[in-house]
Formats: structure tokens, sequence, C-alpha cells
């Protein structure tokens, strides 16, 4: 999940919280003159907070200054109010918290008790989709079930945001476009991952161009991840070429520099036996370490 994903999802349970709370009544209005009808748009129920200590322990979880002291507060939040209308929306941002920890196993606990509570939560089953897909590995016994369930929820995923309205009604129009574009780039990372998987490693690729191409900003992993797709379909020039954008975008994380730089670098010695020219050196990123790509 990217980070403006994650904001997002953020936004939608400590902020829409607070106005909901915090907002006033509304006068009556004078009749107006009846209009052509609209199109009917999705009805979309917001939760509503029962009193001001839910509303403070949702404003807490929003001020959480990182992952670790977010789950805390998430926690003890579902513990103290069992009956609260956010339940779905806290078990997201758990299991959103769990994926930037890059637990795994937590992430999908998290994101399909998100699920039972809310069947159509798409933002849950694109993180179970990535958790299934990036844990799979080659000779697992389950490789198939596994990778079917995880297609089953992307398709969803993908279905589900050609209708999706905003979480939050504050979020601008330009930021939840941005939002949907990544993650439906994401979905097509899960895709790509599952046919790299099975084999078939032109249609891999060609999902995770797509990826790269739909995805709102750069994403170095999903970048990578295309490489990676390149060395197993044995394009070894194609996996050069994309090591190298990888390494040449701005604020890369050193943990991201360093992996491509080894993929590419064997991928040298085992042509010609030579050692490639140094990269590029490396530009300080002020964010948190990223989670390492993961080979397919």
């Amino acid at each position: 999940m990217s980070d403006r994903v994650f904001v997002s999802a953020l936004l939608a349970v400590g902020c829409l919280a607070a106005s909901l709370w915090s907002q006033p009544a509304q006068p009556a209005q004078p009749a107006q003159p009846a209009q052509p009808a609209q199109p009917a748009q999705p009805a979309v129920k917001a939760p509503r907070p029962k009193s001001q200590a839910e509303v403070d322990g949702l404003m807490a979880i929003q001020k959480a200054p990182d992952a670790d002291a977010r789950i805390k507060a998430a926690e003890a939040f579902l513990i103290k109010f069992a009956d609260t209308e956010f339940k779905s929306g806290i078990l997201r941002l758990l299991a959103a918290s769990y994926e930037q920890k890059n637990d795994v196993e937590k992430t999908i606990i998290y994101a399909e008790r998100a699920l039972e509570a809310d069947p159509g939560d798409y933002s849950s089953m694109l993180m179970i989709a990535n958790g299934l897909a990036g844990r799979t590995r080659e000779f697992d016994l389950d490789k198939e079930e596994k990778l079917t369930r995880a297609e089953k929820y992307a398709h969803q995923v993908q279905e589900a945001l050609k209708t999706a309205v905003k979480p939050n009604p504050d979020l601008p129009d330009d930021q939840w476009e941005a939002v949907k574009k990544d993650m439906n780039s994401q979905v097509h990372v899960v895709l790509g991952q599952a046919a790299v998987l099975r084999k078939k490693f032109d249609a891999g690729i060609a999902e995770l161009k797509t990826a790269v191409d739909m995805g709102s900003t750069p994403d170095p992993i999903v970048l990578a991840r295309l490489g990676e797709a390149f060395v197993s379909a044995e394009k070894y020039d194609d996996a050069i070429a994309t090591f190298e954008k990888v390494m040449a975008m701005p604020n890369l994380h050193p943990q991201i520099r360093q992996y491509v730089q080894a993929k590419r670098a064997s991928i040298w010695e085992k042509r010609s036996g030579a050692k490639p020219a140094a990269a590029p050196a490396a530009t300080p990123s002020p964010a948190p370490p990223p989670a390492e790509p993961k080979k397919p």
C-alpha cells in the first residue's frame, strides 16, 4: 500500500469522526423549485462516534507518531469501544500499520477481520492480495491456492474502484484520483507476481509494466520487481536497464539502492565475469525504510 493510500485511510477514520461529532445542526432550508432528476449516486452511510470519549480515542490513533504507537492505540480503542461504528476502519488501519512494519501475517489477519466487518472493503482485499502474492514461493505446496485467492481479490478491487466513492468527503478530488491510480497499480503488481510465479513471464512483465505506468508517482519497488521479472525471463539487457532506472531515481532509499546494485552486479558477472561501473551516489531520503522487494 502506498503512502497516499495509507494517509487517505487514516483521514477517513480520524478527521471524519471529529467533523461528524462537532458538526452543528443545519437550519431548515426554504423549499426550492423542482430540479431535473440527476443520476443516483451510491449511498454511503458514514460511521458516527457515540461520545466525546470515542472521538478522543479516534484522534489519538490519528496522532500516533509511528506504526507501533498507532497499533497500540487502535487495539486499545477496539477493546474500549467494542460496538464502535468505526470497527472496520480501525481494523483496516491496523492491517495497514502492520503492512508498514512488513509483518505479512498480521497484515492478512487484520485485513481479513476488516473484511468480515465490511465485505466490500476493497482496501483490505488489496492488502490480502499483496500479502499472498508477496509471500508465495515457487515450490510452495499451496502455491496455486494462494495465487488464485490473490488474483480473485485483485480483480474484485479492480471492479470496486470503477464506482468507488471517496472515503472522506474532505479529500480533494485530485488526491482521490491519485489514490485510485495507486491502488490499480498495486492490482497489476499482484497479477504480475502471480504470472511470474507460474512462469508466464511475458504476461507478468506486461502486468508489471502497466503497474509502473499507472502509478501516480514512480515507485522504485514496483520498478525493481519489473527488473526481477526480466531476470526470470532471462531478458538481461532489459533487467539491467530497469535496475539502472531505479538507481537513477532521486531520494532512493539506501536499502533499495543496495538491493538493485547487487542484482545488477550479479547479471554483469554472470554474463561477462566483469564487474559493472560504479552506480550513482545515493541521495538520502527522509522517509522511513520501505520493504525490501521480494523475489518472485
